[in-house]
């Protein structure tokens, strides 16, 4: 019987990957929402920043949870 690929390793790899997408999204939308409106009103972009540097950590965590999640169950 012939195999065309031989999988090594484990499946949460895969399942981190494809995880790793989301909060990749979601970084381009929190920056790209930033610029926007930074670019609309010049003069709030330093309370928007705040928001930024919120977004980002919260959008972050959930990749670093996904991380921790794909070894514990492992």
């Amino acid at each position: 019987m012939d195999v065309l690929a031989a999988i090594n390793g484990n499946v949460n790899t895969i399942g981190y990957g494809l995880a790793a997408i989301g909060p990749g999204i979601g970084v381009a939308l929190v920056f790209a929402a930033y610029i926007q409106a930074s670019a609309r009103q010049p003069e709030s972009a330093g309370y928007n920043r705040t928001w930024l540097v919120l977004g980002f950590a919260l959008v972050e965590a959930l990749a670093l949870f996904g991380l921790v999640l794909a070894f514990a169950v492992s």
